[in-house]
Protein backbone atom coordinates (compact mmCIF):
# COMPACT_ATOMS: atom_id res chain seq x y z
CA UNK A 1 0.00 0.00 0.00
CA UNK A 2 1.08 3.44 -0.46
CA UNK A 3 2.00 5.44 2.06
CA UNK A 4 0.64 9.08 2.62
CA UNK A 5 2.45 11.42 5.17
CA UNK A 6 -0.10 13.52 7.09
CA UNK A 7 -0.02 15.95 10.14
CA UNK A 8 -3.36 13.52 12.00
CA UNK A 9 -4.88 10.37 10.89
CA UNK A 10 -8.52 9.65 12.00
CA UNK A 11 -8.80 6.13 11.78
CA UNK A 12 -11.85 3.61 12.54
CA UNK A 13 -14.74 6.23 12.29
CA UNK A 14 -18.06 4.15 12.44
CA UNK A 15 -20.07 6.75 10.06
CA UNK A 16 -18.48 9.80 8.41
CA UNK A 17 -20.57 12.82 7.44
CA UNK A 18 -19.58 14.78 5.05
CA UNK A 19 -22.02 16.91 4.19
CA UNK A 20 -20.98 17.97 0.88
CA UNK A 21 -22.34 21.40 -0.71
CA UNK A 22 -21.31 21.90 -4.06
CA UNK A 23 -24.45 23.19 -5.27
CA UNK A 24 -25.41 26.00 -2.57
CA UNK A 25 -27.45 25.52 0.48
CA UNK A 26 -28.63 21.64 1.21
CA UNK A 27 -32.48 21.50 0.57
CA UNK A 28 -35.19 18.67 0.31
CA UNK A 29 -32.61 17.01 3.00
CA UNK A 30 -32.15 13.47 3.07
CA UNK A 31 -30.03 10.75 4.73
CA UNK A 32 -27.92 11.00 0.89
CA UNK A 33 -27.29 14.69 2.05
CA UNK A 34 -25.62 13.72 4.53
CA UNK A 35 -22.93 12.00 2.16
CA UNK A 36 -21.99 9.32 4.78
CA UNK A 37 -18.93 6.96 4.54
CA UNK A 38 -19.14 4.04 6.38
CA UNK A 39 -15.92 2.76 8.12
CA UNK A 40 -13.72 5.96 7.21
CA UNK A 41 -10.90 7.74 7.55
CA UNK A 42 -9.26 11.40 7.53
CA UNK A 43 -6.10 13.02 6.96
CA UNK A 44 -5.14 15.84 8.08
CA UNK A 45 -2.07 18.25 6.98
CA UNK A 46 -1.35 22.05 7.96
CA UNK A 47 -5.01 22.52 9.49
CA UNK A 48 -7.20 21.09 6.33
CA UNK A 49 -8.08 18.30 5.45
CA UNK A 50 -6.12 16.04 3.11
CA UNK A 51 -7.86 12.65 2.09
CA UNK A 52 -11.14 11.08 3.02
CA UNK A 53 -11.72 7.57 2.37
CA UNK A 54 -13.48 4.18 3.08
CA UNK A 55 -11.69 1.41 5.14
CA UNK A 56 -8.16 1.23 6.19
CA UNK A 57 -5.35 2.82 4.67
CA UNK A 58 -1.23 2.42 5.73
CA UNK A 59 -0.73 6.37 6.31
CA UNK A 60 2.30 7.60 8.55
CA UNK A 61 0.64 9.95 11.08
CA UNK A 62 2.29 12.03 13.72
CA UNK A 63 -0.31 11.53 15.57
CA UNK A 64 -3.11 9.38 15.10
CA UNK A 65 -6.79 9.55 16.39
CA UNK A 66 -8.75 5.94 16.98
CA UNK A 67 -12.64 6.82 16.50
CA UNK A 68 -13.14 3.24 17.76
CA UNK A 69 -16.39 3.12 15.11
CA UNK A 70 -17.93 6.91 16.89
CA UNK A 71 -19.92 9.31 14.47
CA UNK A 72 -17.46 12.45 12.86
CA UNK A 73 -19.01 15.29 11.19
CA UNK A 74 -18.45 18.43 10.34
CA UNK A 75 -17.78 20.80 13.37
CA UNK A 76 -20.95 22.62 14.79
CA UNK A 77 -21.58 26.54 13.50
CA UNK A 78 -23.80 28.61 16.13
CA UNK A 79 -25.04 31.19 13.06
CA UNK A 80 -26.98 33.22 16.02
CA UNK A 81 -26.24 34.10 19.05
CA UNK A 82 -25.76 37.32 21.42
CA UNK A 83 -22.51 35.94 23.31
CA UNK A 84 -21.21 39.46 24.79
CA UNK A 85 -23.53 40.37 26.93
CA UNK A 86 -23.30 41.37 31.62
CA UNK A 87 -25.53 40.17 33.61
CA UNK A 88 -28.19 37.57 34.12
CA UNK A 89 -32.55 37.94 33.99
CA UNK A 90 -33.76 35.17 35.70
CA UNK A 91 -35.98 37.05 37.30
CA UNK A 92 -37.86 37.81 34.12
CA UNK A 93 -38.13 33.55 34.14
CA UNK A 94 -39.98 34.42 36.79
CA UNK A 95 -41.90 36.53 35.71
CA UNK A 96 -42.76 34.71 32.57
CA UNK A 97 -43.63 31.59 34.55
CA UNK A 98 -46.55 33.72 35.96
CA UNK A 99 -48.19 34.59 33.00
CA UNK A 100 -45.84 38.04 31.65
CA UNK A 101 -45.35 38.11 28.14
CA UNK A 102 -41.80 39.02 26.63
CA UNK A 103 -43.01 42.32 24.87
CA UNK A 104 -44.97 43.44 28.46
CA UNK A 105 -41.67 42.25 30.56
CA UNK A 106 -39.94 44.94 27.69
CA UNK A 107 -42.39 47.57 27.54
CA UNK A 108 -41.94 47.55 31.62
CA UNK A 109 -37.95 48.49 31.43
CA UNK A 110 -36.49 44.25 31.53
CA UNK A 111 -35.80 42.37 28.25
CA UNK A 112 -33.01 44.10 25.94
CA UNK A 113 -33.13 47.32 27.69
CA UNK A 114 -32.04 45.75 31.34
CA UNK A 115 -29.04 44.26 29.44
CA UNK A 116 -27.86 47.19 27.64
CA UNK A 117 -27.41 48.87 31.51
CA UNK A 118 -25.39 45.82 33.01
CA UNK A 119 -23.03 45.85 29.52
CA UNK A 120 -22.80 49.31 29.32
CA UNK A 121 -21.46 49.51 33.06
CA UNK A 122 -18.98 46.43 32.67
CA UNK A 123 -15.71 46.73 31.27
CA UNK A 124 -14.10 45.52 27.71
CA UNK A 125 -11.55 43.28 30.28
CA UNK A 126 -14.70 41.82 32.34
CA UNK A 127 -17.00 41.17 29.16
CA UNK A 128 -14.02 39.21 27.44
CA UNK A 129 -13.89 37.13 30.49
CA UNK A 130 -17.18 35.76 30.73
CA UNK A 131 -17.45 35.86 27.00
CA UNK A 132 -14.30 33.58 26.46
CA UNK A 133 -16.35 30.81 29.19
CA UNK A 134 -19.47 31.09 27.70
CA UNK A 135 -17.39 30.15 24.19
CA UNK A 136 -15.42 27.10 26.31
CA UNK A 137 -18.60 25.76 26.88
CA UNK A 138 -19.82 26.12 23.53
CA UNK A 139 -16.73 24.74 22.37
CA UNK A 140 -17.49 21.91 24.91
CA UNK A 141 -20.69 20.85 22.88
CA UNK A 142 -18.89 20.82 19.92
CA UNK A 143 -19.17 23.89 18.59
CA UNK A 144 -16.22 25.54 16.19
CA UNK A 145 -17.47 28.58 14.76
CA UNK A 146 -20.11 31.15 16.08
CA UNK A 147 -21.72 34.02 14.58
CA UNK A 148 -21.69 36.76 17.56
CA UNK A 149 -23.86 39.93 17.45
CA UNK A 150 -23.28 43.72 19.05
CA UNK A 151 -26.48 45.18 20.46
CA UNK A 152 -26.50 45.40 24.21
CA UNK A 153 -24.21 48.65 23.88
CA UNK A 154 -27.22 50.96 21.96
CA UNK A 155 -24.57 53.66 22.03
CA UNK A 156 -21.87 54.37 19.63
CA UNK A 157 -18.88 53.82 22.26
CA UNK A 158 -20.55 50.63 24.46
CA UNK A 159 -21.27 49.20 20.72
CA UNK A 160 -17.45 49.57 19.49
CA UNK A 161 -17.11 48.56 22.72
CA UNK A 162 -18.85 45.11 22.38
CA UNK A 163 -17.54 44.58 18.67
CA UNK A 164 -14.24 44.92 19.88
CA UNK A 165 -14.38 42.36 22.60
CA UNK A 166 -15.64 39.88 19.60
CA UNK A 167 -12.17 41.01 17.79
CA UNK A 168 -10.44 39.83 21.00
CA UNK A 169 -12.39 36.69 21.07
CA UNK A 170 -11.46 35.71 17.41
CA UNK A 171 -8.06 36.19 18.12
CA UNK A 172 -7.34 34.69 21.69
CA UNK A 173 -10.25 31.99 21.86
CA UNK A 174 -10.34 29.02 19.77
CA UNK A 175 -14.13 28.91 18.36
CA UNK A 176 -13.98 31.44 15.37
CA UNK A 177 -16.13 34.46 15.27
CA UNK A 178 -17.99 35.85 12.64
CA UNK A 179 -18.84 39.27 13.90
CA UNK A 180 -22.54 41.35 13.63
CA UNK A 181 -23.38 44.79 14.11
CA UNK A 182 -26.75 45.00 15.76
CA UNK A 183 -26.94 48.15 17.22
CA UNK A 184 -30.97 48.56 15.37
CA UNK A 185 -31.70 45.52 18.57
CA UNK A 186 -33.51 48.58 20.61
CA UNK A 187 -33.88 51.92 21.02
CA UNK A 188 -32.02 53.07 23.91
CA UNK A 189 -33.79 55.01 26.85
CA UNK A 190 -32.27 58.24 26.56
CA UNK A 191 -34.14 58.13 23.34
CA UNK A 192 -37.36 57.46 24.37
CA UNK A 193 -39.87 59.44 22.16
CA UNK A 194 -36.88 60.20 19.42
CA UNK A 195 -36.52 56.75 17.88
CA UNK A 196 -35.87 58.97 14.37
CA UNK A 197 -33.21 60.31 16.13
CA UNK A 198 -31.61 56.84 16.79
CA UNK A 199 -31.94 55.67 13.87
CA UNK A 200 -30.45 58.53 12.40
CA UNK A 201 -27.45 58.25 14.92
CA UNK A 202 -26.85 54.12 13.66
CA UNK A 203 -26.80 55.37 10.48
CA UNK A 204 -24.68 58.48 10.41
CA UNK A 205 -22.66 57.89 12.97
CA UNK A 206 -22.56 53.81 14.19
CA UNK A 207 -22.69 52.39 10.43
CA UNK A 208 -19.61 54.52 9.16
CA UNK A 209 -17.33 54.63 12.27
CA UNK A 210 -17.81 50.32 12.73
CA UNK A 211 -17.20 49.85 8.84
CA UNK A 212 -13.99 52.07 9.28
CA UNK A 213 -12.57 50.35 11.94
CA UNK A 214 -13.80 47.14 10.45
CA UNK A 215 -15.39 45.37 13.33
CA UNK A 216 -18.30 43.86 11.64
CA UNK A 217 -19.03 41.51 8.34
CA UNK A 218 -22.44 41.48 9.12
CA UNK A 219 -25.39 44.56 9.99
CA UNK A 220 -28.73 43.06 11.40
CA UNK A 221 -32.41 44.70 12.57
CA UNK A 222 -34.82 43.88 14.79
CA UNK A 223 -37.40 44.02 12.64
CA UNK A 224 -40.56 43.77 14.99
CA UNK A 225 -43.69 45.28 16.54
CA UNK A 226 -42.33 47.79 19.22
CA UNK A 227 -38.81 47.63 17.98
CA UNK A 228 -38.10 48.81 14.22
CA UNK A 229 -40.27 49.06 11.85
CA UNK A 230 -40.22 48.28 8.27
CA UNK A 231 -39.04 51.21 6.30
CA UNK A 232 -37.01 51.76 9.50
CA UNK A 233 -35.25 48.35 8.91
CA UNK A 234 -34.88 48.43 5.22
CA UNK A 235 -33.09 52.38 5.53
CA UNK A 236 -30.90 50.92 8.36
CA UNK A 237 -29.76 47.75 6.09
CA UNK A 238 -28.85 49.53 2.97
CA UNK A 239 -26.61 52.31 4.74
CA UNK A 240 -25.25 48.95 6.12
CA UNK A 241 -24.82 47.62 2.51
CA UNK A 242 -23.30 50.76 0.88
CA UNK A 243 -20.69 50.04 3.85
CA UNK A 244 -19.55 46.99 2.97
CA UNK A 245 -21.88 44.85 5.55
CA UNK A 246 -23.66 41.94 4.66
CA UNK A 247 -27.66 41.98 5.81
CA UNK A 248 -29.19 40.21 8.39
CA UNK A 249 -32.76 40.45 9.55
CA UNK A 250 -34.38 39.59 12.97
CA UNK A 251 -38.13 39.08 12.18
CA UNK A 252 -41.43 38.22 12.99
CA UNK A 253 -40.80 36.45 15.94
CA UNK A 254 -43.98 37.71 17.73
CA UNK A 255 -45.99 39.59 14.86
CA UNK A 256 -45.39 39.44 11.44
CA UNK A 257 -45.12 43.21 10.02
CA UNK A 258 -43.08 42.14 6.42
CA UNK A 259 -39.48 42.06 7.65
CA UNK A 260 -39.23 38.96 5.25
CA UNK A 261 -40.49 40.50 2.43
CA UNK A 262 -37.61 43.08 2.97
CA UNK A 263 -34.84 39.86 1.94
CA UNK A 264 -34.96 40.28 -1.58
CA UNK A 265 -34.65 43.82 -1.89
CA UNK A 266 -31.45 44.39 1.05
CA UNK A 267 -30.30 40.80 -0.54
CA UNK A 268 -30.02 39.76 3.25
CA UNK A 269 -27.89 36.62 3.93
CA UNK A 270 -30.11 35.30 6.27
CA UNK A 271 -33.81 35.87 8.23
CA UNK A 272 -33.97 34.61 11.40
CA UNK A 273 -36.46 33.95 13.86
CA UNK A 274 -39.91 33.63 11.32
CA UNK A 275 -42.28 32.74 13.54
CA UNK A 276 -45.06 34.67 11.91
CA UNK A 277 -43.69 34.41 8.83
CA UNK A 278 -45.85 33.85 5.88
CA UNK A 279 -45.26 32.82 2.09
CA UNK A 280 -44.97 36.32 0.72
CA UNK A 281 -41.61 36.69 3.09
CA UNK A 282 -40.84 33.12 2.25
CA UNK A 283 -41.09 34.05 -1.16
CA UNK A 284 -38.97 36.85 -0.95
CA UNK A 285 -36.57 34.82 0.61
CA UNK A 286 -36.72 32.33 -1.93
CA UNK A 287 -35.35 34.54 -4.71
CA UNK A 288 -32.76 36.34 -2.88
CA UNK A 289 -30.89 33.17 -1.81
CA UNK A 290 -31.64 33.78 2.07
CA UNK A 291 -31.04 31.02 5.24
CA UNK A 292 -33.69 30.73 7.21
CA UNK A 293 -32.06 30.66 10.34
CA UNK A 294 -34.53 28.87 13.56
CA UNK A 295 -34.10 29.39 16.92
CA UNK A 296 -35.72 26.66 18.80
CA UNK A 297 -34.22 27.87 21.56
CA UNK A 298 -36.05 30.86 22.33
CA UNK A 299 -39.44 28.89 22.02
CA UNK A 300 -38.80 26.77 24.66
CA UNK A 301 -37.59 29.18 26.77
CA UNK A 302 -40.56 31.95 26.34
CA UNK A 303 -43.13 28.89 25.99
CA UNK A 304 -44.26 30.18 22.64
CA UNK A 305 -46.61 27.56 20.95
CA UNK A 306 -46.37 28.82 18.06
CA UNK A 307 -43.48 27.55 15.33
CA UNK A 308 -42.16 28.75 12.17
CA UNK A 309 -43.53 27.23 9.06
CA UNK A 310 -41.60 24.73 8.53
CA UNK A 311 -43.61 23.17 5.93
CA UNK A 312 -44.07 25.79 3.16
CA UNK A 313 -39.80 26.48 3.90
CA UNK A 314 -39.68 22.83 2.79
CA UNK A 315 -42.28 23.58 -0.25
CA UNK A 316 -40.85 26.50 -1.55
CA UNK A 317 -37.40 25.12 -1.05
CA UNK A 318 -36.25 27.24 1.61
CA UNK A 319 -32.90 26.37 2.92
CA UNK A 320 -33.24 25.83 6.82
CA UNK A 321 -30.10 26.27 9.09
CA UNK A 322 -30.70 26.64 13.23
CA UNK A 323 -28.83 28.55 16.05
CA UNK A 324 -29.51 28.96 19.64
CA UNK A 325 -29.87 32.44 19.94
CA UNK A 326 -27.97 32.41 22.99
CA UNK A 327 -29.02 35.33 25.52
CA UNK A 328 -29.12 36.06 28.50
CA UNK A 329 -33.48 36.54 28.38
CA UNK A 330 -34.90 34.78 25.84
CA UNK A 331 -32.83 31.25 25.37
CA UNK A 332 -29.67 31.45 27.51
CA UNK A 333 -28.49 27.82 25.96
CA UNK A 334 -25.07 27.86 24.31
CA UNK A 335 -25.00 23.60 23.46
CA UNK A 336 -25.64 23.06 19.88
CA UNK A 337 -26.42 19.63 20.37
CA UNK A 338 -29.48 20.76 22.39
CA UNK A 339 -30.27 23.22 19.81
CA UNK A 340 -31.06 20.04 17.24
CA UNK A 341 -32.74 18.39 19.21
CA UNK A 342 -35.48 21.35 20.29
CA UNK A 343 -35.28 21.74 16.12
CA UNK A 344 -36.80 18.46 15.98
CA UNK A 345 -39.44 18.42 18.98
CA UNK A 346 -40.54 21.42 18.71
CA UNK A 347 -40.34 22.60 14.93
CA UNK A 348 -40.52 18.62 13.79
CA UNK A 349 -37.44 18.98 11.82
CA UNK A 350 -35.65 15.56 10.63
CA UNK A 351 -32.70 14.18 12.34
CA UNK A 352 -31.12 15.24 8.87
CA UNK A 353 -32.63 18.82 8.49
CA UNK A 354 -30.93 19.38 12.42
CA UNK A 355 -27.68 17.92 11.51
CA UNK A 356 -27.59 19.41 7.75
CA UNK A 357 -28.92 22.78 9.97
CA UNK A 358 -26.12 22.93 12.18
CA UNK A 359 -23.20 22.64 9.76
CA UNK A 360 -22.99 23.38 6.02
CA UNK A 361 -26.35 25.78 6.00
CA UNK A 362 -25.54 27.27 9.07
CA UNK A 363 -21.67 28.03 7.35
CA UNK A 364 -24.24 29.80 4.55
CA UNK A 365 -25.86 31.79 6.98
CA UNK A 366 -22.38 33.35 7.59
CA UNK A 367 -20.85 33.22 4.41
CA UNK A 368 -18.62 30.58 5.14
CA UNK A 369 -19.25 28.01 3.09
CA UNK A 370 -16.46 27.78 1.14
CA UNK A 371 -14.01 27.44 4.39
CA UNK A 372 -15.83 25.41 6.92
CA UNK A 373 -19.61 23.23 7.25
CA UNK A 374 -18.57 20.07 5.19
CA UNK A 375 -15.69 17.86 5.34
CA UNK A 376 -13.80 17.89 1.67
CA UNK A 377 -10.81 17.86 0.93
CA UNK A 378 -9.05 21.44 1.20
CA UNK A 379 -11.26 22.55 3.47
CA UNK A 380 -10.31 23.71 7.22
CA UNK A 381 -10.70 20.28 9.77
CA UNK A 382 -12.99 20.95 12.06
CA UNK A 383 -14.20 18.08 13.04
CA UNK A 384 -16.46 16.55 16.23
CA UNK A 385 -16.24 13.11 16.81
CA UNK A 386 -19.96 11.94 18.86
CA UNK A 387 -20.17 8.33 20.91
CA UNK A 388 -22.74 7.51 18.94
CA UNK A 389 -23.29 4.98 16.15
CA UNK A 390 -25.90 6.26 14.28
CA UNK A 391 -26.37 10.18 13.03
CA UNK A 392 -30.00 9.53 14.29
CA UNK A 393 -28.74 9.60 17.99
CA UNK A 394 -27.13 13.09 17.84
CA UNK A 395 -30.71 14.91 18.58
CA UNK A 396 -31.86 11.71 20.41
CA UNK A 397 -29.61 11.62 23.42
CA UNK A 398 -31.29 14.73 24.62
CA UNK A 399 -28.82 17.99 26.85
CA UNK A 400 -26.32 14.55 27.48
CA UNK A 401 -22.36 15.63 26.00
CA UNK A 402 -21.96 12.65 24.43
CA UNK A 403 -18.61 14.46 22.52
CA UNK A 404 -15.27 12.89 22.37
CA UNK A 405 -13.02 14.93 20.36
CA UNK A 406 -13.29 18.60 18.99
CA UNK A 407 -10.68 19.41 16.35
CA UNK A 408 -10.19 22.45 15.41
CA UNK A 409 -8.30 23.02 12.65
CA UNK A 410 -6.23 19.91 12.88
CA UNK A 411 -6.05 20.20 16.62
CA UNK A 412 -7.66 18.77 19.58
CA UNK A 413 -9.11 21.53 21.13
CA UNK A 414 -11.83 19.78 23.53
CA UNK A 415 -13.36 16.56 24.41
CA UNK A 416 -13.08 13.61 26.51
CA UNK A 417 -10.13 11.77 24.69
CA UNK A 418 -6.12 11.99 24.24
CA UNK A 419 -4.46 11.35 20.73
CA UNK A 420 -2.40 8.74 20.27
CA UNK A 421 0.67 9.72 19.09
CA UNK A 422 3.34 7.58 16.64
CA UNK A 423 6.32 9.66 15.72
CA UNK A 424 7.51 9.12 12.42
Amino acid sequence: MKTVECDILIKNIGQLLTIPSKNGPVINTNRESLGIIENAYVSIEDGKIKDIGRGSKEIAAKKIIDAEDCIALPGFIDPHTHLIFSGTREKEFSMRIRGKDYLTIMQEGGGIKSTVKATRLASKEELFSVSAKRLDTALSWGTTTCEVKSGYGLSTADEIKMLEVASLLQRNHTVSIAPTFLGAHEVPEEFNGNKRGYVDLIIHEMIPEISKRKLARFCDVFCEKEVFNRKETEKILNEGLKHGFHAKIHTDEFYNIGGTELAEKVNAVSCDHLICTNDKGLSSMKKAGSIAVLLPGTNLFLMKKEIPPVDKMRELTVPIAIGSDFNPGSSPIIAMPVIMSLSCLLYGLTPEEAIVGATINAAYAIKEEGVIGSLEEGKLADIVIIDSKNYEEIPYWFAQNRIVYVIKGGRVVAGKKKFQTTED
